[in-house]
C-alpha cells in the first residue's frame, strides 16, 4: 500500500458560459476548494466551513467517488485518507461546485497513487466526466479556457491573465442546474443557431484581442439559454442595467445560473458592488478576482 505525507489540494471556482460561449468558455474565480489529506485507517470526509456542511462524509462523497474511479483507469489503490474539506463556493448557484469536486477527486487520485497526470490528462478525464469542458477546465488551468469537448478528444484554447475585475452577485437560493436545463428548448431553429455561433465567436475574438468593450457587446447577445432562463433569475436584468451604468462591460448569468457575473475595468469594481449590494440586497454581492494558477497541491 502506498504511502503519503500531509498535503493539501487548491481548486478555484469557475463561472461557464460568459453568455454566448455555452458549454465551452469558462472562467476561474477566486473562491476555492481547499483539501487537507492525510493519513488515516479508513475514508472520511470533514468539512470545516459552512459552505459544506452537508457533504457525505464517506465513500458515497463525490471527491472519493472520482479519486477511486481515476484509479481504477490506472488499475490502481488508493490508501485511505482522512480529508478536511473547506469552501467559500456555495453549492448550486452556478459557480461550478461540482467541476470543483470533480478536478479536486482527480488532483486527490494523482497525488494518492503518484500518477503524475498532466493537466491535458486531467481535463480529458474531468470532461468525460462532466460531458464539457467549461467549468473544469478553468479550475484545472486558470484564468479563461474556451473549449470543445468530443468523445474522442478534448481541445482548448487557454487565456492565462484577463486584466479586468469580476463582480459576483449570488442570491440566497439555489437553482439546480437539472432545472435550469429544462427550462431550454430541445431544438433551436437553423437562422438562430447560425447567429448565436456568429455570436459566440465574436465573443472568443474579443477575448482574444482582450478588446473589453466588444466582450461586453457580444456578452450579452447570447441567444442559446439566456432567454429562457431570465424568468429564473430575475436579478439578471437589473443587475444587467445597473452595471452598464457604473461602466461595467457586461453582465451574464454564471453558468446555469441563480449567479450573475459582472465584468468590469480593473478599478472599477468595488464602487459597482456597492451598488449593487444596495439594489439586491437580498444577494450577497463581491469582486472577486480571476484566478490564473489553477488546481495545485502544496504541503
Amino acid at each position: 500500500m502506498l504511502t503519503f505525507d500531509r498535503f493539501k489540494i487548491t481548486v478555484p471556482a469557475s463561472s461557464a458560459n460568459l453568455g454566448p460561449g455555452f458549454d465551452s468558455i469558462g472562467i476561474a474565480l477566486g473562491r476555492y476548494l481547499i483539501l487537507t489529506v492525510e493519513p488515516a485507517e479508513q475514508w472520511v470526509f470533514v468539512p470545516k466551513t459552512a459552505d459544506v456542511e452537508g457533504i457525505p462524509t464517506g465513500k458515497d462523497n463525490l471527491m472519493y467517488q472520482v479519486a477511486e474511479d481515476v484509479a481504477k483507469q490506472y488499475e490502481v489503490t488508493l490508501p485511505a485518507a482522512k480529508v478536511y474539506v473547506s469552501s467559500d463556493i456555495p453549492l448550486a448557484r452556478g459557480l461550478g461546485s461540482s467541476a470543483s469536486a470533480i478536478v479536486a477527486g482527480i488532483e486527490l487520485a494523482n497525488q494518492l497513487a503518484k500518477l503524475n497526470l498532466s493537466q491535458k490528462d486531467k481535463l480529458r478525464i474531468s470532461s468525460l466526466m462532466e460531458g464539457h469542458p467549461d467549468n473544469v477546465s478553468p479550475s484545472i488551468y486558470g484564468g479563461v479556457v474556451i473549449g470543445y469537448h468530443h468523445e474522442d478528444e478534448t481541445y482548448i484554447n487557454h487565456i492565462p491573465n484577463l486584466q479586468a475585475e469580476v463582480i459576483m452577485i449570488i442570491p440566497r437560493y439555489e437553482l439546480k442546474t437539472a432545472d435550469a436545463r429544462n427550462a431550454l428548448p430541445k431544438v433551436i431553429d437553423y437562422r438562430t443557431a447560425v447567429e448565436a455561433g456568429a455570436i459566440g465567436n465574436m465573443l472568443v475574438s474579443a477575448l482574444m484581442n482582450r478588446d473589453f468593450e466588444a466582450v461586453g457587446t457580444f456578452m450579452e447577445k447570447d441567444l442559446y439559454h439566456e432567454l429562457y432562463r431570465t424568468k429564473l433569475v430575475p436579478e439578471l436584468a437589473i443587475a444587467r442595467v445597473e452595471a452598464k451604468r457604473l461602466g461595467a462591460y457586461g453582465t451574464v448569468l454564471s453558468g446555469a445560473g441563480p449567479s450573475v457575473l459582472c465584468l468590469a475595468p480593473i478599478g472599477k469594481g468595488k464602487d459597482i458592488a456597492k451598488h449593487l449590494a444596495i439594489k439586491l440586497s437580498h444577494c450577497e454581492v463581491d469582486v472577486v478576482g480571476i484566478d490564473t494558477k489553477g488546481v495545485y497541491v502544496d504541503a
